[in-house]
């Protein structure tokens, strides 16, 4: 089977014309045509990414394959396209239930990215769930369900996770892995078709940058000399002039012979016989320049710094508004009479000078939203600086919502927003800084795991579910934070937690439970239940907390494609141990002792209960919080009743005041359709 798939080339023309090779050099292979930069032979192409593989010239209709010779090109555009045939994934299970080989394929290229507007992942199946992610590392990963209960619930031309799904996936890449799992055993013959397939295949246009010409040349812009750009002689071709042409080097210039006036264009005044009795004397001409040449020198230095001074000011308020300043403004101001601090506005020669003119030594964080600098103020303050990434409208809301959310919060296990700059280029994000990285770090890091003692992962817990249970409580309105996960936990040099990113965040109105939002947040972590019909209530941070609290037990990462698939999930490996009573073959070695045994055992319960898949089954965070709380206290005092019931453990909740430090980390954003509620019901029993 054969997929279309389409390649940016990162330097094309603006204009079509038509395929020209280097001179000498052969501008076919078969049917293809190969046009300059491309070539099949040394000396004939621009650099070994533009090689052109053609099969022996023996062959009746010889294949053209890229570089690599195995990826077989079907077209080149100097409109800046190629187009290859490209493999796509399968898996079958038999009525033995066993599964066929080939559920993964990999594609990868070294020079030119796949367009992500004109190609599209796509995903066939009627049991299937599928993943693509980076070829060359782990820059970004997403996938999507499609199921069915039959074949006649397929709706032709439709491709909306009913049989089929589609989603795209980020800008640049050069390169992918898909890999297909289903949710079934399928121990028994199906009723329905038992293969699933993943591919990706060419969609709509997409943007680019081109080689083209400049004006007033023509030609082939990849071929240098006289094979390349050439001047256009207009006097020739167009014959512009009513006076006297003269052709220059990409242009061409009109004059009026001595003796008559006008500019000499043939489309304006042309040329008109001068009166002679009003000709300016030459010589009096130039007396009255020199006078007038040094006043003049003056004037224009003059105008210059003002004219400056004045650009540097509108650029600066163009930025302003291009941020969303006046939005920001209007969301700040409603807040005033409500809050007794507001975030400071910075100007940009401040966090300048903080950053040292962000300099790199200074970067303490890099992520899909931007870059962490840490930064001293004049006041002696460290703080930590965020410089954006804005790319369009959406994400400049993203960062409004991130101030306007932050600005709302006053709590000790929540990063403190101290303020933002508007005048720069992006905006800049200035937070209290923590200066002990986040709890994805030490978890995952064999040097630091050792660290953070039982004793302090439940504490961390605890600060965790106390932070998001007065998000979703205690806040002016509520707050559901949406991605929560252990790279969004930032720790104190006293293992302290903070909660930091709330750019995906959202308030919820009082008198609405759930929303109806696009679907954000990172994989791994996602509450099935938000994926599948995309309505986000609190219940959905409960679920991504249960992930944080099972990592913090087996020191597993939340997803992990290098592992057998029944692990890669850690949420489902998790619960299957559980199940079958294995709890402590999952936990982190070295973590249990005959003191804390009965504890971890109640948190994975705990995790257990957060990680239903109906949201409504899941407990609340006020209920997770003051759990782990009394948890804490039992362990700390063991001769504490045990039974305290949720009214009487209220107390232990932290205090629900104080404040936060930033960091930076990388979120997978990706949206999905709302499908059936039957859907849900079969995940439910896959797992």
């Amino acid at each position: 089977m054969e997929f279309i798939l389409l390649v940016l080339i990162l330097a094309a023309t603006a204009t079509t014309i038509a395929a020209q090779a280097k001179p000498g050099c052969n501008s076919t292979c078969g049917e293809l045509s190969i046009p300059y930069p491309f070539g099949t032979t040394d000396g004939c192409y621009r650099d070994e990414n533009f090689l052109i593989t053609c099969s022996s010239s023996t062959s009746t209709n010889p294949i053209a394959n890229y570089s690599t010779g195995n990826i077989q090109v079907l077209n080149i555009s100097l409109d800046g396209e190629m187009r290859f045939s490209a493999w796509r994934a399968k898996q079958c299970y038999l009525p033995s239930g066993n599964r066929s080989s080939g559920n993964s394929v990999s594609f990868g290229l070294n020079q030119f990215t796949i367009s992500n507007t004109k190609n599209k992942f796509t995903v066939i199946g009627c049991d299937t769930y599928a993943f693509i992610n980076d070829y060359w590392g782990d820059r970004f990963s997403t996938g999507c369900t499609a199921t069915c209960g039959n074949t006649t619930d397929v709706v032709n031309g439709t491709c909306f996770g009913i049989g089929c799904c589609q989603t795209s996936f980020p800008t640049g890449v050069r390169g992918y892995n898909i890999s297909l799992n289903s949710y079934s055993n399928h121990t028994a013959v199906w009723d329905f078709n038992p293969c699933s397939y993943g591919f990706v295949v060419e969609d709509e246009n997409a943007p680019g940058y081109l080689c083209k010409c400049k004006y007033g040349f023509t030609g082939n812009a990849y071929l240098s000399g006289s094979n390349g750009c050439q001047d256009i002689d207009e006097c020739k071709t167009l014959r512009p002039c009513n006076g006297t042409c003269l052709n220059l080097f990409g242009s061409y210039n009109c004059s009026c012979p001595l003796g008559y006036k006008g500019d000499g264009y043939r489309n304006s005044t042309g040329c008109t016989l001068e009166d002679q009795s009003k000709r300016f004397p030459y010589k009096e001409v130039a007396l009255g320049a020199g006078l007038g040449f040094a006043g003049l020198l003056v004037i224009i230095s003059w105008l210059y710094l003002v004219l400056q001074q004045r650009k540097l000011i509108k650029l600066k308020e163009r930025f302003f508004r291009q941020n969303g300043g006046l939005i920001l403004q209007q969301q700040l101001s409603r807040q005033e009479r409500t809050f007794s601090q507001t975030p400071k506005i910075f100007t940009a020669e401040e966090l300048k000078k903080a950053t040292k003119n962000y300099d790199e030594d200074l970067i303490i964080g890099k992520g899909g939203f931007g870059i962490v600098y840490k930064g001293f103020l004049t006041d002696n303050r460290v703080v930590a600086i965020k410089k954006s990434k804005i790319g369009d409208q959406s994400q400049i809301e993203q960062f409004i919502n991130e101030v306007v959310v932050l600005s709302q919060i006053n709590h000790r296990n929540v990063v403190k927003l101290l303020g933002c700059c508007l005048e720069t280029e992006v905006p800049l994000l200035v937070y209290e800084f923590v200066n002990n990285g986040t709890l994805f770090d030490y978890i995952h890091s064999e040097s630091k795991a050792s660290d953070i003692s039982w004793t302090n992962r439940l504490r961390i817990a605890a600060e965790t579910a106390g932070a998001l249970s007065y998000l979703h409580c205690a806040a002016s309105t509520p707050i559901i934070h949406r991605d929560v996960k252990s790279a969004n936990i930032l720790l104190d040099d006293s293992y302290t937690a903070k909660v930091s990113d709330f750019g995906a965040s959202r308030l919820v109105p009082i008198d609405q439970t759930e929303l109806a939002t696009m679907v954000q947040g990172t994989l791994g972590y996602l509450d099935p239940e938000y994926m599948l019909t995309s309505q986000l209530n609190e219940k959905s941070d409960v679920y991504s907390f249960g992930v944080v609290l099972v990592e913090l037990l087996t020191g597993r990462k939340a997803l992990s494609f290098d592992k057998p698939e029944e692990e890669r999930s850690l949420a489902m490996y998790f619960l299957s141990y559980f199940k079958e009573d294995r709890l402590f073959e999952v936990i982190e070695s070295g973590l249990v002792n005959e003191g804390n045994k009965e504890t971890v055992k109640e948190v994975a319960r705990l995790a257990t209960r957060c990680l239903k898949l109906k949201g409504e089954d899941r407990p609340s965070m006020k209920e997770v919080g003051m759990e782990l709380e009394g948890l804490r206290r039992t362990e700390k005092h063991p001769w504490v009743n045990m039974d305290l019931n949720l009214e009487e453990s209220e107390y232990l909740l932290p205090d629900m005041s104080g404040v936060y430090v930033a960091g930076e980390s990388t979120s997978v954003n990706t949206a999905y359709d709302t499908m059936k509620e039957h859907v849900l019901n079969d995940l439910e029993k896959g797992r």
